[in-house]
């Protein structure tokens, strides 16, 4: 397994993106990738390959926001990770999350966040078989005025 940093949109990204946020459009996920790549210094995506190619990605950000959970600022927020069902349970989302701690160490960052919907029970899962801390549990309210 090679974990590679991504300095371009590719259609490998997008098909991973679609895979994990099937609701947004193609439009939206080349625009959410180009500002991505535009800003290396914000932003890092990271890719999993192995002998069948590109099987999982992760996308990071640097936030100065007040991150949940969190005791610092800056903080690496991990705002998206996919394994390809085929090449999960193998390590890849463990090396990918060692990746993105490898580029926030680098950055001087002390915290690395992430969130998952309440019920995603296999990205709770995920998250702490590779070392996260369940923080807080929130539901968000709108309203229309």
């Amino acid at each position: 397994m090679e974990i590679d940093r991504v300095n371009a949109v590719s259609d490998d990204w997008l098909a991973l993106r679609r895979a994990l946020w099937p609701e947004t459009t193609e439009a939206g996920h080349r625009a959410d990738m180009a500002a991505m790549v535009a800003d290396p210094a914000r932003y890092a995506v990271f890719f999993s390959r192995d002998d069948r190619g590109v099987v999982g990605f992760a996308e990071a950000s640097l936030r100065t926001d007040y991150v949940n959970g969190c005791l610092q600022s800056p903080v690496v927020f991990l705002e998206g990770i996919f394994v390809a069902p085929q090449a999960r349970r193998r390590g890849v989302a463990a090396a990918l999350i060692e990746a993105v701690g490898d580029w926030a160490r680098g950055k001087g960052v002390r915290e690395l966040a992430s969130d998952a919907l309440i019920d995603n029970l296999d990205s709770h899962a995920m998250h702490r078989a590779v070392g996260f801390s369940e923080t807080d549990r929130v539901v968000y309210f709108r309203k229309e005025i």
